[in-house]
């Protein structure tokens, strides 16, 4: 199969590629480099660095003709999109529909998209929360992974365009940068590693569903051959507060520095949690990552590349 990816240099998406090179896929990498990493690019891959907004990407996509688009370039930063919602809509959904129409010109044969459930869902009603709940997302950012969702949903309908959007919970594992808009297992463990205090925000209380990179590289691989259309959960089902994943980590490399809270940051959303049953169903996919085995590759991944 000839696969496309976007953001194929990044954190989630570049495991992606290596699953899918391993399988015997020709895959092609779609990515300006703006926040991903050159180190994380499989020499296999065909990489094309071009912004997914610039009308070269769908040329790209045209003169390519993939079976399939496993689209995760994105403006991932919540502060940003709230700072500048103009620059995220640029990103996630002009880019997005600039892809989307290249798909339709070209037949392509099925869309993979990386959606965020706790973006998506806003604060839940029940946790875990189900694709049935509610959405309300508090942050332009949500805002526009929900658009492309529904641009998906448009496509599908107008042009028979298949698609998967999968909602992710808080994904961890080795390659995810410590810089910007993190997640607190990489901040974590950057400081722990080099002998400084982390800070947790507010009481530390807050809760995520944690997956490991290595289970969503899993599902992405089966999304491929499904034959399902619409959003489905990828998560664990299980909430874990801040105060427990720092206690993890701390043993996970052997650390004795205790963290320190600062002020709870204003409108951060107190608990997301993501019921993966669909997933199940319609991808034969079950989260196989413990967290405490899971943290602990990752806290690996992070002492053997320190300072590099």
């Amino acid at each position: 199969m000839r696969i496309v990816v976007t953001g194929g240099a990044g954190f989630i998406a570049s495991h992606i590629v290596d699953a899918y090179l391993e399988r015997g896929h020709e895959v092609h990498i779609v990515d300006d480099l703006s926040t991903g990493q050159s180190g994380n690019l499989n020499p296999r891959a065909d990489l094309h660095e071009i912004d997914i907004a610039d009308p070269k990407a769908a040329r790209l996509i045209e003169r390519i003709k993939p079976d399939a688009l496993c689209h995760h370039a994105a403006q991932m930063d919540v502060r940003h999109s709230v700072a500048d919602p103009g620059f995220d809509a640029r990103v996630n959904i002009i880019g997005f529909i600039n892809l989307l129409e290249a798909c339709k010109n070209c037949a392509v044969k099925k869309v993979l998209f990386a959606s965020s459930g706790g973006a998506v869902y806003g604060e839940q009603d029940v946790f875990p929360a189900a694709e049935a709940h509610p959405t309300r997302p508090a942050s332009p950012y949500g805002v526009s992974k929900r658009a492309g969702e529904l641009y998906l949903s448009y496509y599908q309908q107008a042009f028979g365009l298949p698609y998967i959007a999968l909602r992710y919970a808080n994904i961890y594992g080795p390659r995810q940068s410590a810089k910007g808009e993190a997640g607190v297992v990489a901040i974590f463990l950057s400081l722990l590693l080099t002998g400084k205090t982390p800070v947790i925000n507010g009481d530390g209380g807050q809760t995520r569903d944690y997956v490991y990179v290595g289970d969503v590289v899993a599902a992405n691989a089966a999304a491929l051959d499904s034959p399902f259309v619409g959003a489905v959960n990828i998560g664990t089902g299980v909430e874990t507060d801040v105060v427990t994943i720092f206690e993890h980590l701390r043993r996970a490399v052997g650390s004795q520095i205790e963290a320190v809270h600062g002020p709870a940051k204003p409108g951060e959303q107190r608990r997301s949690c993501l019921d993966a049953r669909l997933a199940a169903q319609v991808l034969g996919w079950r989260p196989q990552t413990a967290l405490a085995d899971g943290l602990r590759r990752t806290a690996e991944y992070y002492r053997a590349t320190a300072g590099r």
